[in-house]
């Protein structure tokens, strides 16, 4: 079981969430509700969709993953899971800068929302968690692989309820990845129930609202 759990906590990474949220919302065939919202993920070109992925990978898997190893070999934080409560608040404003900058260059590079709401929407939503992460880290260790999951099912379930046709599964798989890896981190005594459901439950609150209501050109 602990194997198990520590391939579940590698495999849900919080770095990896978004990724496999656009991944998901881009290449499983669902229709918008025009009325509700006329953003489409799946509609994009093969070349966008490649181009927003790599913009994703790079801000918020790669950079941040490097500078946490580089935190790490500087003894900053003394584990890459980031144990130690206190040692997590200069992680966790790296992870914020990386998500501005990530949803400034889309809105510079890609003005005037011509990109589907979602793709600025999503690293904005990074940029609330974080902040709210990091101003209740002064009392509890809340679990960042919660809101690693928070985020994947907030996000799915914001684009989901835009859409009039989309394949379910993928939202109940949110659910169930969100379960084993609330499950795993419970498992190896990395957090406690408060930090793992609070986590998870405020990721995905903050996620859908922003997603839901970031305007529309």
């Amino acid at each position: 079981m602990k194997i198990f759990s520590d391939i579940v906590s590698w495999v849900f990474l919080p770095l990896f969430m978004p990724v496999y949220g656009l991944v998901l919302a881009m290449y499983i065939p669902s229709n918008e509700d025009y009325i509700l919202n006329e953003d489409s993920l799946y509609f994009l070109t093969d070349a966008a969709k490649q181009a927003i992925l790599y913009m994703f990978f790079i801000f918020s898997v790669l950079a941040p993953g490097l500078s946490f190893l580089l935190l790490h070999k500087k003894k900053i934080i003394s584990t890459i899971d980031m144990e130690n409560q206190r040692e997590r608040n200069i992680p966790m404003i790296l992870m914020l800068s990386y998500c501005l900058v990530l949803y400034f260059l889309f809105v510079i590079k890609a003005q005037d929302n011509i990109l589907p709401k979602y793709v600025y929407a999503l690293p904005l939503s990074g940029v609330f968690v974080t902040v709210t992460y990091t101003f209740i880290n002064r009392w509890i260790k809340i679990s960042l692989h919660a809101g690693g999951a928070g985020i994947l099912t907030g996000f799915l379930l914001a684009y989901a309820s835009a859409q009039l046709e989309f394949e379910m599964w993928i939202l109940i798989a949110a659910i169930l990845a969100s379960g084993l890896t609330l499950t795993a981190r419970l498992y190896l005594k990395k957090h406690t129930q408060l930090e793992v459901y609070t986590g998870w439950s405020l990721a995905v609150l903050l996620t859908f609202l922003v997603n839901t209501l970031y305007p529309i050109s």
